[in-house]
């Protein structure tokens, strides 16, 4: 009996043992298998795309289309210039549409989805001519979906919320709001008309931002940088009332002129007026029908003179990696040469960390002001190489003021009163490097 129960046992063990077995093997190749359930509405590819209508249940409608160049523009209500990025989100999340389920194959009433009468219809006309259409009815019961149906397919869908989100959009959704339509980098000039003088900034050999008027001057390439930010951000807000639009253009009017600007590419030049009235600010721009209250940012952003646009540090070199820093002092002459990793004055190695504190303090080295009086002349001549460049400037210490000039240039940079001394002091502390110390011998 005790050998007939152990090969029941075993037998029961080896079926155990293969149905786990091929239980396993089952789940790994479910595991391996491809996803199938993709329930797919729409599937073009979006190039293909050549107009867009989205059509509302109580009859407002926006149609979109591409011109030959590729561009998107509103063509009704009535021709507005589109906002290119919205209805590429748009264009691209209708041309792979996608459901979340089947809700019905074949209703049988579809005003129980909202689909009898549906509150919104999406048209897609392909480049062969052929359309697609399709409707969109209530919202799950949820919340987190809406029911919908592809014309020409009797089952009913639903989709993800934020799906319908980026195609259910209305007129103010889809306009370009830019006062200023412009390539940031095919700008060849930038005009600013603001506190009584006129900046004209241009790009030099190296595509470096400098001023060119009222006279030649470097320039700080964040501050001009920033200022065409606030340019290119510059919109309006399409939703006004008509009683806001009023009140606009009565404060554009009545208001004082802040800064005019102009701003060329290839496609010309355009204009933006900024005016204050009280607290608020108002503008004008090219791209744009009509006067329009704008944000405070902007209007103090062009709210500039000429001094905030120019470049105060003496050294332009930054963060380049410096090779060498000649300072001439009178009849002194110190040059410090970097060789691989090291820092050498002639065949001396030098503290790599004094050399780094000398031409931190160079590159620190800024303006406060820029004085009309010319430079008396003389003074420490220092010049630091990094790359191929070579940059030359002469700092004068006179009547409790540090000023300096770079080479080539004839703008006087003022700095704080210590800034030379600052200098001195650090290339002073610049020493031949210590052997590194042998350790002691362990007894």
């Amino acid at each position: 009996m005790k050998v007939r129960g152990l090969l029941v046992a075993v037998v029961l063990l080896a079926v155990l043992g293969g149905l786990l077995y091929w239980s396993n093997k089952k789940k790994k190749a479910e595991e391996n298998k491809p996803l199938t359930d993709i329930i797919k509405i729409f599937s073009f590819d979006s190039g293909d795309i050549r107009k867009v209508e989205i059509k509302r249940k109580d009859g407002e409608l926006v149609a979109l289309e591409k011109n030959k160049d590729g561009q998107w523009a509103i063509v009704a209500p009535k021709p507005y210039r589109a906002d290119q990025d919205a209805i590429s989100s748009l264009v691209s999340t209708l041309a792979t549409l996608n459901a979340d389920k089947i809700v019905e194959e074949k209703p049988a009433n579809l005003a129980d989805f909202g689909l009898a009468d549906p509150a919104l219809q999406v048209t897609l006309t392909l480049k062969d001519g052929k359309t697609a259409k399709l409707l969109v009815g209530d919202e799950t019961p949820t919340g987190s979906g809406s029911f919908v149906r592809a014309e020409g397919d009797p089952k009913v869908y639903t989709i993800a919320q934020y799906n319908r989100t980026s195609f259910d959009k209305k007129l103010n959704d889809l306009r370009d709001k830019r006062l200023l339509v412009f390539d940031s980098d095919k700008i060849t000039r930038v005009e600013l008309a603001a506190k009584g003088q006129t900046i004209e900034f241009g790009k030099n050999a190296k595509g470096d931002w400098t001023i060119l008027k009222p006279k030649p001057m470097r320039a700080d390439p964040i501050q001009v940088d920033e200022l065409i930010r606030r340019l290119r951000e510059a919109k309006f807000d399409p939703s006004a009332s008509p009683e806001d639009q009023k009140k606009a253009a009565a404060g554009f009017a009545s208001g004082a002129l802040v800064a005019v600007a102009k701003v060329a590419d290839q496609n010309g030049v355009q204009q933006l007026e900024v005016r204050k009235s009280k607290d608020d600010y108002f503008a004008r721009g090219s791209a744009a029908e009509g006067v329009y209250k704008v944000t405070s940012d902007l209007g103090s952003g062009l709210d500039k003179k000429l001094e905030d646009f120019r470049n105060k540090k003496v050294f332009d070199f930054g963060f380049n990696d410096v090779s060498k820093v000649e300072v001439r002092d009178g009849a002194k002459l110190t040059v410090l040469q970097k060789s691989g990793e090291k820092w050498m004055s002639g065949s001396q190695e030098m503290e790599s960390a004094a050399v780094q504190s000398l031409i931190d303090k160079l590159r620190d080295a800024s303006a406060v002001k820029f004085p009309e009086t010319p430079f008396p002349g003389g003074g420490v001549e220092i010049a630091v190489t990094y790359g191929s460049t070579t940059e030359k400037a002469s700092f004068l210490k006179t009547g409790g003021k540090t000023l300096a000039k770079r080479d080539n240039e004839p703008s006087v940079y003022e700095l704080d009163g210590n800034a030379l001394d600052d200098i001195q002091k650090a290339l002073a502390a610049v020493k031949p490097a210590q052997p590194p110390k042998e350790e002691k011998k362990k007894k």
